[in-house]
């Protein structure tokens, strides 16, 4: 009996155990915050995650400089300014998944399935409970008027969470008026603009300032570390457009490799198992309706959120840079 060539090597073929499934992720989020959520998920699936950490500037800039030489199956980072960038610079391919499509409402995605949110992360008002009244508060718009002068703190307009969050303001109020309200915040400044949320927080703890603008989830931290300091959280806009939202979330790769497995793991990524995992760590909301918050941050209370979609904050980031500067807001 004579063996036919292709038949040998289908038979040898068949004996040579299949190499175990893997993803490579290019991740804006620190290990610390990912690496418990890729250890589960190699736990239940047996797909190993690689991952790369770093900022999401740098780590574009190495996705386009490899090209189709890239390992990186999937981009995960923080705000919608961010992913829509990297969608615009060709970084990402669009995706059809029914499961995202069920799991991640329609403002936190993008249209053409490029990335999807997998947290809300809310940048909402904070205050000094000694020095303010929750009713001395109304909107983000009200920190302009003159009652605030000398009592506002903001972060450098240099983060995209700002930029962000006027971008969405030129969407619902076109740029004249939103220009008028950052001269407002400007003129109204305590102090220096912070370079990060938390220094911000503790500031008005520290009777420096009186009122600021920062994401939810620093305020997590610094009340867990001291729950005795005196900083209050405020929502916003309740009567009109609500508070503004942000996302931190992933697409697959432009050139993914492993473009089905990627596809999969961004599906559980939003998952209701999940979901509580990816939150949770770091104190944010779930983007899947269906799964409630942490209890600490539950705890925080119920609120309306801005369901503009999240795209807007990247359409109109250059413009809402160059309005931020023109006012002055460094």
């Amino acid at each position: 009996m004579k063996f036919r060539p292709l038949l040998i090597v289908a038979a040898l073929a068949a004996c040579v155990p299949a190499l175990a499934e893997e993803v490579t992720v290019y991740s804006a989020r620190i290990e610390q915050l990912i690496k418990p959520l890729f250890d589960a998920y190699t736990k239940e699936t047996g797909v190993q995650v690689k991952f790369v950490t770093g900022q999401e500037g740098p780590l574009m800039e190495r996705l386009k400089a490899e090209g189709q030489n890239t390992p990186a199956d999937l981009l995960l980072t923080v705000d919608a300014g961010n992913l829509w960038q990297a969608e615009q610079q060709g970084l990402l391919k669009p995706v059809k998944s029914a499961v995202l499509n069920t799991n991640v409402p329609a403002h936190l995605r993008d249209a053409a399935g490029s990335w999807y949110g997998l947290s809300i992360r809310a940048r909402t008002i904070f205050y000094n409970t000694g020095k303010v009244k929750p009713a001395d508060l109304s909107s983000y718009e009200d920190l302009a008027s003159a009652k605030w002068k000398g009592r506002l703190c903001l972060r450098t307009a240099k983060k995209v969470y700002n930029q962000s969050l006027v971008g969405t303001m030129i969407a619902r109020m076109g740029e004249p008026k939103t220009e008028s309200i950052v001269r407002g915040w400007v003129a109204n400044l305590a102090a220096d603009p912070f370079s990060d949320d938390e220094a911000l927080l503790k500031a008005i703890g520290a009777g420096q300032c009186d009122v600021g603008i920062a994401n939810t989830y620093y305020y997590g931290r610094v009340m867990q570390r001291d729950p005795k300091q005196p900083i209050g959280i405020f929502w916003p806009n309740q009567k009109s457009s609500g508070v503004h939202v942000n996302i931190s979330g992933a697409g697959v790769t432009r050139y993914a490799k492993h473009e089905a497995a990627a596809i999969r793991l961004l599906e559980w990524l939003s998952s209701d198992k999940a979901q509580n995992l990816y939150a949770d760590v770091n104190m944010e909301y779930p983007v899947n309706p269906k799964v409630k918050p942490d209890e600490r941050v539950a705890a925080w209370g119920d609120f309306k959120h801005d369901f503009i979609n999240v795209a807007k904050a990247g359409e109109l980031q250059s413009t809402a840079v160059k309005l931020m500067d023109r006012a002055g807001y460094r």
